[in-house]
Order: structure tokens, then sequence, then C-alpha cells
């Protein structure tokens, strides 16, 4: 069975290199050519833990890249959509690149006998499939759904920094769509791939909103723990860390998503509290808590500069080093950072401005060019720096040692990681969530 995959981003590119790798016979598109030079020669546009590897293996195995869509389908009986859902400036999610693809392959329907499975990935507010998608579809194949084609909704779940075991070993298959023929072909397909995977079948709509609620419960633990580790702050001797670690034990509450630090950032939390904030709103439903959870996480940036103010008693021309700049270690991926916000804020407020990153440093330049200063080395982020801030807890921070704060202006550190609680150094120490 042929299966086509039409999306090269973060999702479709893991997902069409997991299934290569295991022999699958994949097609992957994308629209972006350059993307597709890219990813021919084995190569990844962007950083990713053991993606390259995998999709190194999937094109010697069952993995084609393609920029003809005719032939995906004309010939695969599986159609993966996975194009982003890039975010209006009100929160919602701007679908348009999602019915384009969905406008196309409509069309191209009318030109063959195959009979597909549509399967939307992407991320998509409740009502999309069978409101917007599932319209197209039909208005341009002029084929009848069920019997000639078919869509149902399949959200992922994930995880930057570990997309390939996720991909591999996803906690749950979600299936949203009628039960008829076509359900059954993918629920066996992911019943092989995936055999010790429980899959869950029921409606698009409540496919879309699993997807939403999920990500939303995530973004609720990680304010209710920065909640906490802002009180534990003011509190003499309190530590967050033993705060979560011992409610983490309780199974009603689970230890995942209780790392406190400067808030939640990167591609889905943000982006899908915010469209699942707008959705309500516009259904008639205040969301008071997801407010309240988006507050939060807006907040922590201002606790972060307050701290440092705190340290420094004035930032304007202060030489300030950000260390970590990715939203998360293992990644270069820097939409809606937490760093790439507070550099802005810094900026503004006139601080010369260090930054160091394994990973996200071309990414950061891409934003800021060279109005701040970027460094390859600990020691040469550190030097002359009146104060250093710790945002994204790579594994490397960890091994600060005297000899690399030694070369600051003035040793002061504020740590939203509480990376250097244990170390014997000498600086002037602010962690976030110990009082």
């Amino acid at each position: 069975m042929k299966i086509g995959i039409i999306g090269l981003g973060f999702v479709g590119l893991s997902f069409a290199s997991v299934l290569g790798s295991k022999g699958y016979y994949t097609v992957g598109y994308d629209s972006d050519v350059r993307k597709l030079s890219v990813i021919k020669k084995g190569n990844t546009p962007f950083y990713e833990p053991e993606l390259e590897e995998t999709l190194r293996v999937a094109l010697r195995k069952g993995l084609r890249i393609s920029d003809e869509l005719f032939s995906i389908v004309n010939e695969c009986k599986l159609i993966f959509i996975t194009i982003g859902t890039p975010q209006r400036n009100d929160g919602s999610i701007d679908l348009s690149m999602v019915k384009s693809s969905i406008t196309t392959i409509g069309t191209l329907l009318r030109r063959t006998n195959n009979k597909p499975l549509i399967i939307i990935k992407s991320t998509v507010i409740p009502g999309s499939t069978k409101d917007i998608l599932l319209p197209i579809l039909k208005k341009k194949s002029e084929k009848v759904q069920g019997r000639d084609f078919d869509i149902i909704t399949n959200p992922e779940f994930l995880r930057e920094s570990l997309a390939i075991t996720d991909t591999m070993n996803p906690h749950v298959i979600v299936l949203g769509g009628n039960k008829n023929k076509f359900m059954n072909l993918i629920h066996n397909f992911y019943k092989k791939l995936h055999k010790n995977t429980p899959i869950v079948i029921t409606n698009n709509q409540t496919a879309e909103i699993i997807k939403y609620t999920n990500n939303s419960f995530l973004a609720t633990k990680i304010s209710f723990i920065n909640q906490i580790s802002n009180i534990c702050q003011l509190i003499p001797g309190a530590n967050v860390e033993d705060v979560a670690k011992t409610i983490g034990l309780d199974p009603r509450i689970g230890p995942l998503f209780l790392n406190a630090g400067p808030g939640y950032g990167g591609s889905c939390l943000p982006k899908d509290v915010k469209a699942i904030i707008n959705f309500s709103n516009k259904i008639g439903i205040k969301p008071v808590l997801l407010n309240a959870v988006e507050t939060v996480n807006n907040y922590q940036l201002d606790h972060v500069i307050s701290t440092i103010k705190k340290a420094l008693g004035s930032i304007k021309h202060k030489n300030i080093t950000i260390l970590g700049l990715a939203f998360k270690p293992d990644t270069d991926d820097i939409r809606d950072s937490v760093s790439i916000k507070l550099i802005a804020k810094l900026l503004n407020s006139d601080a010369n401005i260090k930054v160091h990153d394994p990973k996200a440093i071309e990414n950061t330049r891409s934003i800021f060019g060279d109005r701040i200063t970027y460094t390859d080395s600990l020691v040469e982020a550190l030097k002359n720096s009146e104060c250093a801030v710790i945002l994204t807890n790579w594994k490397m921070y960890h091994s600060l040692k005297n000899k690399h704060v030694n070369k600051m202006k003035r040793r002061i550190i504020v740590d939203t990681r509480r990376m250097l609680k244990e170390h014997n150094l000498n600086i002037t120490y602010y962690p976030i969530g110990i009082g």
C-alpha cells in the first residue's frame, strides 16, 4: 500500500522518515522546492535529534520525495495532510494552506479512479474537517464520500526533541470520522504499525477538540507550577522543586510538566491555547481558566525581568548574557521562546545583549541581526557580563564553573531553571522558585 504525506515540516518529515525507515512505500510532498532539495540529500531543514539518521535510512528503504502531487492522489490509498495552520493576530488559526491543499486534492481526484482516504493530521479547530474541508473535497472532486473517498481527523501529539520516539511509540492514536471501510483501513494500518498503542475511534469534531484539550491541560500544569514557584520565591527556604516532586507522586497529578520555569513556549502550546480561547469566545463560552493560564504564562516574563532589575538595580547599558535561546533543549526552535521575548524587552531598555545556544543561534540572528552579540563558547558568553540569565536547560549549563563566571564583570546569575542550585560558585545567585 502506497502512502502519501503532504507537508514536510516537523510532523510530516518525522512521520515520513519513520514510515520509510520501516519499509513502507511512502511519498513525501512539499511545495517548497528548496526544502525538498535539502531533504533529498538526506539532510533536515531544522534540527531534531535522530531525525536526520532516520531520514537517511528511509531514503534507502522506502521514502521517495516528490514535488508532483497528482501521482500521490492517483496512487496512494492513505494521504496524510501535515500542513501548518499558522496563528493569526487574534489567536485564531489560518486554515488557508490546508484549504488550498484540499482544493487541489479534490480537483485531482476528479481525474483518477483511485479511492483514497484523506487524513488530517494538521491541528484544526473543531468543525474544520466536517464543515470546511469535506465540502471542498465533495465540490471539487464531484465524487461521493464513503464510496469514492473519505476524510478523517488524526491529530498528532509529538514533542519537539522527541519526535522520532513519539512517532515510533505514540501514547495514543485518535481517529475521527465515519465507521466504514475507510476507517477500517486506517485502523488496521495503525494496528499493524503500533501494536501496543490504544486506538480511540470517534467523530471528527471530538478528535479535533481532543488535541486542543491535551495541549491546554499541559499548559495549565505549567502555569500552575509557575504560579506556585513565584509564591515559593517569596517564602524563605521554600523550594518549588521539592513541592513539584512531592505533588507529582500523587497519581491523580503525576510528575510530568511540573518543571517551573520562565513560561511555556514553542510551536504548539502558546498557539493552541490562544486558538481554543478564540474558538471558545466565538461560540459563546468564556474561557476563564484558559485566560488565566495565558495570563500567568505572560507574567513569567515580567517576573524574570523584575528579578534582573532587582539584581542589577538598572538594566540600561548593562551587559546581560542570555544562556539558551531555543524554547527547550535539543531543538533549534525559537517560536514563542521566552528568550526571544526577553531579549526584545531588554533591548527596548537599552541593555547590551550577548547570547549563547548550541543550536538556535542562526534562527535568533534572523530576528535580531547585529543588534546583539552571538557567541559559541560559554567563556566568551560570560566575559565582561554583569548578569547572566539561564533560560533553556541545556545540559552544558550544568557544567558552569568558577573559571567561567570569573570572567564576568559582576558575577550575578538569574537561573530560571535552578540548574546551579547545588553548585559551589562564587556568584550572587537568583534561582527562580527558591525562597
